[in-house]
């Protein structure tokens, strides 16, 4: 995608969204981390439904720690690979406390040492945390770039890095937000809604998806 159609098409998903937010909910920057690890393979709104009472209780590492892994899985048994999750939950808050006063560190490196943490996970704790601009590629991001035409490429990092070169600095800090609720919503992966998207005439997918045909009235 040229660079002025880069600009563009961000420009319009700025208008259309000023203030994108991610839809995983918490009360601070460690609640934040742990929806993140947990929203791995899983739903946002699944997240959410799991975390609201935990969050409620649990807001500290050392609050964690004490609750322990047992029932933090009792809190979070409707999440994919739950049992997974919670040991690397408890083990990322022991290394927060030993290793950060319990604070969550600001540095990508730093935060992909914790257990459980991987790229994608810290770059959206950088972003939404502490306002770095950082794109947390998902699979929605991953197909929106290769999709459209914007950030192509075979792997996650490789579509990090196109996205990186292809975005214009107004719009780098919420890019990542914009290109993962487009593809959430619109830039679906079985149908993209393309009669509705208003960056459709950008986009080098082809053939542009029709507008499903309308019902006949019901006898």
């Amino acid at each position: 995608m040229k660079r002025a159609d880069a600009f563009e098409f961000y420009r319009r998903l700025a208008e259309a969204n000023p203030h994108p937010e991610t839809e995983l909910e918490s009360v601070n920057v460690y609640t934040l981390l742990v929806a993140v690890v947990l929203s791995a393979q899983a739903t946002d709104a699944g997240v959410n439904k799991a975390t609201r009472a935990l969050f409620a209780e649990v807001d500290t590492p050392q609050k964690m720690v004490a609750l322990g892994e047992e029932e933090l899985k009792r809190h979070i048994r409707t999440i994919g690979l739950f049992n997974t999750k919670a040991k690397n939950v408890i083990a990322l808050s022991e290394a927060l406390i030993a290793d950060h006063d319990g604070a969550v560190p600001a540095d990508r490196d730093a935060l992909e040492a914790l257990p459980g943490v991987g790229r994608k996970t810290a770059n959206v704790v950088m972003n939404v945390a502490f306002g770095a601009e950082t794109f947390a590629v998902d699979t929605h991001i991953f197909r929106v770039g290769n999709r459209t035409g914007l950030a192509r490429g075979k792997t996650p990092l490789a579509v990090e890095k196109a996205l990186d070169k292809a975005t214009p600095a107004p719009f780098r800090v919420h890019a990542h937000h914009w290109l993962i609720l487009h593809g959430r919503y619109v830039c679906k992966a079985r149908r993209p809604e393309c009669w509705r998207c208003i960056v459709a005439d950008l986009c080098a997918f082809r053939p542009k998806t029709p507008a499903p045909a309308p019902k006949g009235p019901t006898r």
